[in-house]
């Protein structure tokens, strides 16, 4: 009974650490998007302030990259597969082909935010705000996705949580496009 126990506290501890740099990990995409959008904007400054907030930014995008969004990204993946040890009868589920799905291309984003950060850490690519923004949403989707996915597991009706999924994004751009009115005004 004891040993049940301990092994019940360790699988908890494993998947609290999960979620802890799930949450991590997605702070420093929220944030890293959000640096490399006011990057660009900088652009569009004179030559002394611009090069002192693209400097500025480098140097915040670089910190959080390497510091909390990589190793975040990395632990959470480590303690998922864990998790997955641990109980690989979740393997034969759909829910958990759903989410692991969801997560695979949740570390594409990752790797296209990778290369959207070398191209601005060495001042290249064209960029614009507006798609920087569009690609900060991304994330919620991804965020929104994995997280009712795996809270509703088998129960979910998939009809109304794809309807659901587009219905998220369909009402980010819409957020998007009336934010994008509001600021030109």
């Amino acid at each position: 009974m004891l040993h049940l126990s301990i092994m019940n506290d360790s699988y908890n501890i494993i998947k609290s650490l999960h979620i802890v740099f799930m949450v991590s990990w997605f702070a420093g995409l929220f944030y890293i998007v959000r640096l490399f959008i006011y990057h660009v904007e900088a652009g569009e400054k004179v030559t002394e302030e611009k090069l002192i907030l693209q400097n500025q930014y480098k140097i915040m995008q670089k910190r959080l990259w390497y510091i909390i969004a990589w190793p975040s990204m990395i632990l959470t993946v480590i303690f998922g597969a864990w998790l997955l040890v641990l109980n690989p009868a979740w393997l034969s589920q759909g829910f958990m082909h759903v989410k692991l799905t969801f997560a695979f291309f949740l570390v594409i984003y990752h790797i296209i935010c990778h290369k959207i950060f070398v191209n601005l850490q060495n001042e290249k690519g064209n960029y614009t705000s507006g798609k920087l923004r569009v690609w900060n949403e991304v994330a919620t989707l991804f965020l929104v996705a994995i997280v009712f996915i795996v809270e509703l597991q088998n129960t979910i009706n998939w009809i109304y949580g794809v309807v659901g999924f587009f219905s998220v994004a369909i009402l980010l751009m819409l957020g998007i496009k009336m934010y994008k009115k509001y600021r030109s005004k």
